[in-house]
């Protein structure tokens, strides 16, 4: 018996590939490859092979794919160059593999790895595929261009920031903020509060605080597709918007695009086939009719831009995506650094309740809420019960930027706003309860 060393079988494999070396050893080609990769690992294996076999795959020592009769010491890189381009040129119709080269060259692989290396970097060298920096290139213009259609959509959507302005001229004025609706998955009793808050305060401004949608048709979390509904989801937002409009009719409505809704326009940009669907049962529908934006004169902020690439450069897009109230005495944003802007306010994103306190000249003892949300505290996909419900409402004096922050925290079986008491029916259980 002999001792086939991972050197040897890494060359082996290397010269004559995986199935031409299985079919030496008696091997299958799939433990072959997991040899591969465990010597690739750092593995050791040393296999025992009979000597017999592995004189086959090797001739003094040297594997099948060198032939010392083919070396040429004396040739340069230029002349190996040379060789390849002629190789090249036998038969334009074929791709120049390591193995073509081998048979139908004059030199062997000593006389050319010397200088290149590997095959790939040789092909480069004569230019049979592009260079390293032209791939690059060639690669950098092919991800700008996929994401084209993504930029006309930026047109599109931020022109909806400040179409449906309402100005008022009081000194005190009062925010409703509420964030992470996420559609048909919403609590009821959350959604009803947030509403008849809306009909008994009559705010100036209403602050939909990102994730109105939730859609996993579209998500990253892994769900089950025999439930999706896109439809169903999107006609409850519209419900959910023109009930909003009617219980405060004069109050000016902000949307704020959460990573939910530009996951939406991504793949409304890119026409997928998730999103297909939609356009072809409701009849093409625009990002302001999507939104609910004409119809409920609602504005929507959304400067993130959708030809971003990478999961970091989403985040770093969505975090432009916020509202200023009243000549920065408030700012309303999706995500958590907002606070660091310096200005009191609110974001949402995490679905609990969490409160800081500052200090500035301007805003005087000043809080910043990461509100609760609207979705319900149960969800297949995370630990949903540990999340709270909750909204905010935020009382500003716009003459000297100070306000007062009321929290309204909807997570349990009761709740009290405004001294009026609202307890939950059986139709609104609370999510995260035994019994529920």
């Amino acid at each position: 018996m002999a001792i086939l060393t991972n050197a040897k079988l890494l060359r082996l494999i290397e010269d004559n590939g995986c199935r031409a070396v299985a079919e030496m050893l008696g091997l299958s080609e799939r433990t072959i490859g997991r040899y591969r990769d465990k010597i690739v690992a750092g593995e050791e294996l040393n296999i025992e092979v009979h000597d017999d076999v592995l004189k086959i795959g090797m001739r003094d020592g040297l594997p099948l794919s060198e032939d010392e009769r083919k070396f040429h010491p004396e040739w340069t890189a230029e002349d190996c160059i040379a060789e390849l381009q002629r190789v090249a040129k036998l038969d334009s119709t074929m791709a120049i593999s390591r193995n073509y080269f081998r048979n139908y060259s004059d030199i062997s692989e000593s006389t050319w790895n010397r200088y290149f290396g590997t095959f790939l970097e040789f092909k480069r060298q004569a230019k049979i595929i592009l260079s390293r920096h032209a791939h690059k290139l060639e690669r950098s213009i092919a991800k700008h261009a996929s994401v084209d259609v993504m930029r006309d959509l930026n047109v599109d959507k931020r022109q909806w920031e400040g179409k449906y302005l309402r100005p008022s001229n009081r000194r005190f004025q009062t925010a409703l903020v509420g964030s992470d609706f996420h559609d048909i998955n919403c609590d009821s009793f959350y959604a009803k509060l947030f509403l008849q808050t809306a009909k008994r305060v009559k705010p100036e401004k209403i602050i939909l605080n990102g994730d109105v949608f939730d859609l996993p048709e579209f998500s990253k979390y892994n769900q089950d597709p025999r439930e999706f509904n896109v439809i169903k989801r999107i006609k409850w937002v519209h419900a959910f918007l023109k009930d909003l409009r009617e219980a405060s009719p004069d109050s000016e409505i902000t949307f704020t695009e959460g990573n939910h809704e530009y996951r939406l326009l991504r793949h409304m940009g890119e026409q997928s086939q998730a999103l297909l669907v939609v356009l072809n049962e409701l009849h093409g529908f625009t990002i302001p009719s999507l939104l609910g934006l004409t119809d409920y004169e609602i504005n929507y902020v959304a400067r993130a831009d959708m030809a971003a690439f990478s999961e970091k450069d989403v985040k770093e897009q969505l975090a432009k995506n916020y509202t200023t109230l009243w000549n920065n005495s408030l700012l309303f944003g999706h995500y958590p650094h907002m606070r660091s802007m310096g200005i009191p306010g609110a974001n949402g994103h995490h679905h609990k309740h969490e409160m800081w306190n500052a200090y500035s000249p301007v805003h005087g003892s000043w809080e910043w809420h990461q509100t609760g949300c609207g979705h319900k505290r149960k969800a297949g996909y995370t630990a949903g019960e540990q999340w709270g419900n909750g909204f905010l409402l935020a009382h500003c004096d716009t003459l000297t930027k100070r306000t007062q922050f009321e929290y309204i925290d909807c997570s349990h079986e009761h709740c009290l706003i405004g001294g009026k008491f609202y307890q939950r029916s059986e139709a609104e259980p609370v999510s995260d309860l035994i019994y529920a």
